[in-house]
């Protein structure tokens, strides 16, 4: 199987009814084409569609190619003064985009972003963009934290773990007070992004929440864990899922980069050329904390 979904590229050919378009144009490619057909699609949610043709999902061949044939309308021109490599990483923003629009994020409020991975930094940033009042990384890899601080979160914490044989949300509950403590958020956060899919940050999440919050579950883990429902209640959060895109999120992506609201260029640690894409995904697998967004360059004539 191909890999490859977060692609940007040249267009070389296009349908003889593509009016947007034409060859030579730089486009953000959106790597998952829906029916189109469905309830989802015809009422705006085409993330949910049972039968979107998504890029490297099996049995769907990636974009890690020389060439690749996409649906023209999920095709998005990039300015000219965006470059390739950043017309790549609209993917990430736009996973972001669609996370803080699903939050129903408003200006001036508190963002807790668990997870300072890629999604989770892109997650502060478009947080900052939309007006938060104060925003919060969270995780456990110190060079994360740092990569967080750069990209101007007004906060980090470092959760302590868990000593064997506690109870894990007795753990969460004291690490979510401490938290608060520290940083001054009174009753809780306003929104809480959880980008990481570790079972204990959920579990903070879930703790760190002001009553009547929203919590977004947007990183995934393992399939199964241990929630703290009973909080969930007594809180009265609203609890949601986030997955790849909606409506506006790639067009909303490309403005923020092209207007220089986010630095994605910042985020790549690591450049190979495609004959050693092999040796890309080497390094991506090993996990090594000074690699953060690995770039593949597309097939040179």
């Amino acid at each position: 199987m191909v890999l490859g979904h977060e692609s940007s590229g040249v267009v070389v050919e296009v349908g003889d009814k593509v009016r947007h378009l034409r060859p030579g144009d730089r486009v953000a490619m959106e790597p998952g084409v829906p029916c189109r057909r469905c309830d989802y699609c015809r009422s705006g949610s085409y993330n949910l569609c049972g039968d979107t043709i998504f890029a490297a999902t099996p049995p769907w061949d990636g974009t890690l190619a020389k060439y690749y044939v996409n649906a023209a309308d999920y095709c998005y021109k990039v300015p000219d003064h965006m470059t390739l490599e950043e017309a790549a990483m609209v993917e990430p923003v736009s996973v972001a985009v669609a996370i803080t629009k699903t939050a129903n994020l408003q200006a001036h409020q508190t963002v807790l972003v668990l997870g300072c991975g890629p999604i989770g930094v892109l997650c502060q940033a478009v947080a900052k963009a939309a007006g938060a009042k104060t925003v919060i990384g969270v995780d456990v890899v110190p060079s994360r934290l740092e990569v967080a601080k750069s990209y101007g979160v007004d906060h980090t914490f470092m959760p302590s773990r868990a000593e064997p044989g506690t109870d894990p949300m007795v753990h969460a509950e004291r690490v979510a007070i401490q938290l608060k403590e520290e940083l001054g958020l009174g009753e809780g956060a306003d929104v809480v992004l959880e980008c990481s899919g570790a079972e204990p940050c959920v579990q903070l999440g879930i703790y760190a929440a002001r009553r009547g919050a929203t919590f977004v579950q947007a990183g995934m883990g393992k399939e199964n864990i241990t929630f703290p429902i009973t909080a969930v209640c007594t809180r009265g959060l609203t609890i949601k899922g986030s997955i790849r895109y909606l409506t506006g999120c790639y067009p909303a992506a490309i403005d923020l980069i092209a207007k220089g609201k986010i630095d994605v260029k910042r985020l790549i640690t690591n450049r190979f050329p495609f004959e050693k894409a092999e040796e890309a995904f080497e390094l991506v697998k090993a996990g090594r904390s000074d690699v953060f967004k690995v770039m593949i360059a597309g097939v040179q004539e």
